[in-house]
């Protein structure tokens, strides 16, 4: 069985109000989070989850309120020795443009989407004005992109599961470790989400849904179950992966 190292790389942020990740809570509260670009090191491939943001903000400001280091596509690729056109396989959690920036620098690569988020990139609500489908006209003009329809292997040793929390797409990446199921998921959290904070848990909730969701019930009962099947959770925001080379 192929086992995988996963690698969270910075290389973005956003600072915004908490409550943006956690519905019904914290709102007011000043928060940055990390975007990150996963390098998942194993087998025959060279795999990302997410490319990030094409031109991220590099600030010592930024970079203390996550605890680590922020950088472009490109420097963050090379740090375990790559370069965009080596990557083989890009596996996308959803297409906010943060988590797709860039892809067109991804010129060999294998593009893995959901069904619905392509629909909603190319016809995108007004109230989720994230979707923008110039970050993936090119991969798609060059035939890069893979349609999923369905939960799916991609590669021995890695798998998707539509988790439609903040998106109507959204994929959760689940990976073979030494130390078990990693599961990346495919909507937008942080840790509390999974263990919210007494003061949350008094109320009787076991996690907190997105802060942004297509249906609250409905995450809920989907963080519950990614809870439940993973052995190691990584929520996709977490600040306390920016510091770590590997996971």
């Amino acid at each position: 069985m192929t086992q995988f190292t996963i690698h969270p790389i910075v290389v973005g942020t956003k600072m915004f109000d908490k409550g943006m990740m956690t519905y019904q809570h914290y709102y007011g509260t000043p928060f940055t989070i990390p975007i990150y670009c996963w390098y998942l090191e194993g087998g025959d491939k060279h795999i990302l989850v997410d490319t990030g943001e094409m031109s991220p903000i590099i600030s010592e400001e930024r970079e203390k309120a996550i605890g680590g280091k922020i950088h472009t596509f490109e420097e963050g690729l090379k740090r375990f020795g790559l370069t965009p056109s080596d990557i083989d396989i890009v596996i996308h959690t959803h297409l906010h443009n943060d988590h797709c920036e860039n892809d067109y620098k991804c010129e060999n690569a294998v593009i893995y989407v959901h069904e619905k988020e392509l629909e909603r990139i190319h016809d995108p609500h007004p109230l989720d004005f994230r979707y923008l489908e110039d970050y993936i006209e090119d991969v798609e003009e060059n035939g890069q992109i893979r349609v999923i329809s369905e939960d799916m292997e991609i590669v021995p040793g890695i798998r998707v599961m539509h988790t439609p929390a903040h998106t109507e797409g959204g994929l959760t990446v689940l990976i073979d470790t030494k130390k078990g199921t990693a599961a990346i998921t495919g909507f937008c959290v942080i840790r509390e989400n999974f263990f919210p904070p007494p003061e949350v848990k008094a109320m009787e909730m076991e996690v907190i849904p997105p802060g942004t969701s297509v249906n609250p019930v409905e995450a809920y009962n989907i963080l519950l179950k990614v809870k439940e099947i993973a052995d190691i959770l990584l929520p996709l925001h977490e600040p306390s992966f920016a510091a770590k080379d590997t996971i």
